[in-house]
């Protein structure tokens, strides 16, 4: 059995972390587009493209379900996806679900009205195609009310990780939150919009202060994808476990190893 878990790079190795500890009876097929990393300064289109040949592949090796662990793709490519060409027999899930359920409260399946939730300031640190599409603020609004997200566009940080260049990220970080204050002195929570994002939580949360809860999407959707091959066993997928990339094999490995303490071994996609 195998699951499909796909990201732009090596941000998305925070979410298969969670799972594979969450669901360690089950395999997971990780595919890393490091060739096309960043996506998050790409267009709509070319986002979406990637995604659909990433996702082709992520079938093409036996996985039905595919977690699409990348916050951007999530937000510029999936609905159109799932819309005109996800095929009848596979799924694609993205990672806003469960976030946007822990914030307001309710399941994603619960279609009453908006109403109010106990928080009403949100801090939203994703990449700039991310902020651009709006997806955060589009599906919060459908299920609360008195909200105001403010959403904060991080450029760099994603290129710093990627190149292992922590001192670099935590210093872009400590910026785009000071950039955020100016406009919203006081959230009462922040999401990390970015998979990449909580290998970096520690200096979200100095410069955010303590007082302020950061939301991080890896154990939300841990919990989530378990309960859903709960609901859905005949989505565990075929084939073995593996790590893929588009990039430079060894380079990608020495970097996942890097960010995880762990060995991974990557191989072509």
């Amino acid at each position: 059995m195998a699951v499909g878990i796909f990201d732009s790079g090596l941000g998305g190795l925070t979410i298969w972390d969670a799972v594979q500890k969450r669901l360690p009876d089950h395999e997971f097929v990780y595919l890393a587009d490091s060739a096309n990393a960043p996506y998050g300064v790409r267009d709509a289109d070319d986002i979406y493209n990637l995604t659909v040949a990433a996702t082709q592949r992520l079938f093409d090796a036996g996985c039905d379900l595919v977690v699409l662990a990348c916050n951007t793709a999530s937000a510029a490519a999936l609905r159109r996806m799932q819309e005109s060409w996800v095929p009848s027999d596979k799924r694609v899930l993205g990672v806003f679900v469960p976030l946007i359920e822990a914030l307001t409260e309710r399941q994603w399946g619960d279609n009453s009205p908006p109403r109010e939730v106990s928080v009403t300031e949100v801090a939203l640190f994703a990449t700039p195609a991310t902020v651009a599409t709006r997806a955060f603020q589009r599906e919060l609004a459908f299920r609360a009310i008195g909200v105001d997200v403010e959403a904060q566009a991080c450029g760099g940080v994603v290129d710093a990780i990627e190149d292992g260049d922590f001192i670099l990220a935590e210093a872009l970080v400590k910026s785009h939150v000071d950039a955020l204050k100016r406009k919203m002195p006081h959230p009462q929570c922040a999401i990390l919009g970015c998979t990449h994002y909580p290998l970096m939580h520690d200096a979200f949360q100095d410069a955010l202060g303590a007082d302020v809860r950061v939301f991080s999407q890896a154990e939300l959707v841990a919990e989530s994808l378990a309960d859903y091959l709960n609901r859905h066993p005949d989505k565990a997928g075929q084939g073995s476990a593996a790590f893929l990339t588009t990039g430079d094999p060894k380079k990608v490995s020495d970097r996942a190893t890097q960010f995880l303490r762990r060995r991974l071994e990557f191989q072509s996609a």
